[in-house]
């Protein structure tokens, strides 16, 4: 007599086809994704392409402009723009903005200059400039978020009060000859007997370094993309959406006073026209790095590339030496409206 077996079946029995061979679908259709490149560093692969086809084209066009004395130099010339544009970043992040920078730094120059040259330590005046900076980001900030006061008007207030108060504190240039000041200022390293490390530099990558930590491995960097995002949600979400919007713009003035003093080291000296339009640049730079307008997308490195974009633009102009500076305005031009497009077409896909 035959024993009664009942088959067993399992979860793979109960998926699999009736007959014929299983399907390899899902396999095959896994293999593109791995080369898929999440929307959010579209920008800033596009960033990168400009950075590298503006490198290949310099490098075959001008003699020694792939060196590294040039490259380094691009880093020098811009330090203080790199401190700006980290700032920037974290502000436009939440979907702000800040038009005040390019005045606290030349009011930030102009304090250095005068203080010292008034026989303060250096020791005190260099902080005191940066923390005048960072006030002004605070006072902007609990404008923005107390009196609900927009972020365009009120950092346009705080450019008006800021260049207002250079002229009040130096209505002329004010050189920087104490010594010690010029030691700091002065201060070289060479990387491997080749690269070229200034005070300047060391500043700017330590800045860099620093919010790429607060951006990406604390809370306040979650709060400040999650605002960005979406800022009822994230109040929703338990968040301390309001001592974030604050402190954005106290980091945003605290980064516009240590450039400003990183300008003075750069110039040797506090002038009141210092840092006209400076600010643009920022926001060029960041938007060129790939952060949003709107808030919620970027980074902080996307900043720094946009900031050596903008360098390079400047160099190659140099070295073509046939074109008035004011291409560089052009090109600049020409880069944010094609990198606001490609926001826009980004955004528009995601929704």
């Amino acid at each position: 007599m035959a024993a009664d077996v009942t088959p067993v079946t399992g979860p793979q029995d109960a998926v699999a086809p009736a007959s014929g061979p299983r399907k390899e679908g899902p396999r095959m259709a896994s293999v593109p994704r791995r080369w898929r490149v999440d929307r959010r560093y579209m920008p800033v692969v596009g960033t990168f392409v400009v950075l590298a086809l503006i490198l290949a084209v310099g490098g075959v066009r001008y003699e020694n402009f792939l060196s590294l004395e040039v490259l380094a130099n691009l880093f020098i010339n811009n330090s203080f723009l790199i401190v700006l544009a980290v700032g920037m970043t974290f502000v436009i992040l939440t979907g702000g903005i800040d038009l005040s920078v390019g005045a606290v730094l030349a009011l930030s120059a102009v304090t250095a200059a005068y203080l010292i040259d008034a026989g303060w330590p250096v020791a005190v005046a260099m902080p005191l400039v940066v923390l005048v900076g960072s006030f002004i980001g605070l006072l902007l900030g609990v404008m923005i978020h107390v009196f609900d006061v927009q972020p365009f008007i009120a950092t346009l207030a705080g450019m008006f009060f800021a260049r207002g108060l250079c002229f009040v504190i130096a209505p002329e240039s004010i050189p920087i000859n104490d010594e010690t000041f010029a030691a700091i200022a002065g201060w070289t390293t060479w990387i491997g007997g080749y690269w070229r490390m200034t005070t300047g530099v060391a500043v700017a990558l330590v800045v860099v370094a620093v919010a790429f930590f607060l951006l990406h491995y604390t809370q306040f960097g979650r709060t400040v993309y999650a605002i960005g995002g979406g800022e009822q949600s994230a109040r929703l979400m338990g968040l301390p959406v309001a001592r974030t919007k604050v402190l954005v713009y106290v980091v945003s003035g605290t980064c516009a006073g240590l450039g400003g003093l990183l300008f003075a080291m750069y110039s040797r000296s506090g002038y009141s026209l210092t840092g006209v339009a400076m600010e643009l640049d920022a926001i060029a730079a960041v938007v060129i790095g790939g952060t949003l307008l709107t808030g919620g997308t970027g980074f902080v490195l996307g900043s720094v590339l946009g900031v050596l974009v903008l360098g390079l633009i400047q160099t190659v102009i140099t070295f073509e030496g046939t074109l008035s500076s004011w291409w560089t305005k052009i090109f600049i031009g020409v880069l944010l409206l094609v990198f606001v497009i490609l926001q826009r077409v980004l955004t528009a896909r995601r929704t």
